[in-house]
């Protein structure tokens, strides 16, 4: 059984709902990145989306392309984040690991080298969020034949298109909370929980909510509606202001605990 799945099991039956942190992988560097992983799990982390740092994105907010930005001045790859889960796996991260990648840099890897690595590497599960549900057969079938969850994500504009998308999906289906790219924001869709009330009925699959979760008191908002919160740019936001620690041997170690410290709170 994939490892998304099994974790997803678990939480239900013990009535808790999936804490899903988002990080840019390179941002500031490989090495921390990896601190960070650890960081993460120790802190209560359920899963992890590993994102991959990418000049062109569709989705994301001004926080998380700056992250990008950083990643990619250190010549961070598709490959590199993809090894970060085999570096994460060697120092004992056991939660599932799901990479966020646009699909160019999947095409310019190959399809068949690029799902033989991701299944090498202990990869759980894939988001591609350029790749629409009438152009990802290749893709969809490939994810299948290798065991990795191709998660869809659902729009409240989506509305016409949530069946079709979510009889296909795999993992989970994760539902964007607002419109427009990630981002921190104090306010949602204003008919959001009918939008997941939607999603609900047209899976037996857990559904997860991001885009735009910032607080516990807005992951506690979704807890009674979803099985998993993803929670991006926010963390990614406390990374960005933990740089001049992180980038001291002696102070790096208080970084990795402001870190750890949001993430615990989000948890709750």
């Amino acid at each position: 059984m994939n490892l998304i799945d099994q974790t997803f099991a678990r939480l239900r039956e013990e009535g808790k709902t999936a804490l899903m942190p988002f990080v840019s992988v390179g941002d500031p560097d490989l090495d921390l990145s990896l601190d960070i992983l650890k960081q993460l799990q120790q802190s209560g982390a359920d899963m992890i989306e590993l994102g991959v740092p990418y000049s062109d994105p569709l989705a994301d907010g001004p926080v998380i392309q700056r992250a990008s930005e950083r990643a990619l001045r250190s010549s961070v790859t598709l490959r590199d984040c993809i090894l970060m889960a085999e570096r994460a796996r060697a120092e004992g991260v056991t939660i599932p690991l799901i990479l966020f990648t646009y699909y160019n840099p999947v095409l310019q890897f190959g399809l068949e080298p690029f799902f033989e690595l991701v299944k090498d590497k202990g990869i759980s599960g894939l988001i591609i969020p350029d790749l629409p549900l009438e152009e990802d057969s290749e893709v969809r079938t490939m994810s299948e034949n290798y065991g990795i969850h191709l998660i869809p994500l659902v729009a409240p504009t989506s509305r016409e298109r949530v069946t079709a998308i979510a009889k296909r999906a795999k993992g989970f289906v994760y539902c964007v909370s607002s419109l427009g790219v990630t981002g921190v924001r104090a306010e949602f869709h204003n008919d959001i929980d009918h939008f997941l009330a939607t999603v609900k009925e047209a899976t037996d699959l857990p559904i997860s909510i991001g885009f735009g979760i910032s607080s516990r008191e807005q992951v506690e908002r979704f807890e009674a509606l979803c099985d998993g919160v993803v929670v991006g740019s926010a963390i990614v936001r406390v990374i960005e202001e933990s740089l001049p620690l992180l980038h001291d041997p002696a102070t790096k170690a208080e970084g990795l605990q402001r870190i750890g410290q949001f993430v615990s709170q989000l948890k709750g």
